[in-house]
């Protein structure tokens, strides 16, 4: 049987901490997983390539991702950084399934 990961506070040994992070990254990838999906969705309903970088919208989350950040103590040079580069990993698999989806259009089997 798998035990619940110690609290950070509750951590005594690396071993402890080691196991909360572990932990916790399985949960970050299943939301990332989930974030990805989302982004499948988009490039599924956006009409034209040119609408899958949105400049506004990413500052927008940007903004959104800082104020949840400060309010859940996470520091903005971690937040901020991390978020920019997972919209930008996002938006180039948003054009490649955007652009096979294109060229499934163009060429049906």
């Amino acid at each position: 049987m798998t035990h619940a990961p110690r609290a950070p506070e509750a951590c005594d040994t690396m071993t402890d901490v080691r196991a909360g992070v572990d932990a916790l990254d399985r949960e970050l990838v299943a939301l990332l997983a989930r974030r990805q999906a989302y982004m499948a969705a988009a490039a599924r309903i956006k009409p034209a390539r040119s609408a899958v970088r949105d400049v506004a919208r990413i500052e927008a989350v940007v903004a959104n991702v800082r104020a949840a950040a400060a309010e859940a103590g996470l520091s903005a040079a971690i937040a901020e950084p991390v978020w920019r580069l997972l919209i930008e990993r996002c938006i180039a698999h948003e054009m490649a399934l955007f652009d096979r989806k294109a060229t499934a259009q163009t060429h049906p089997a």
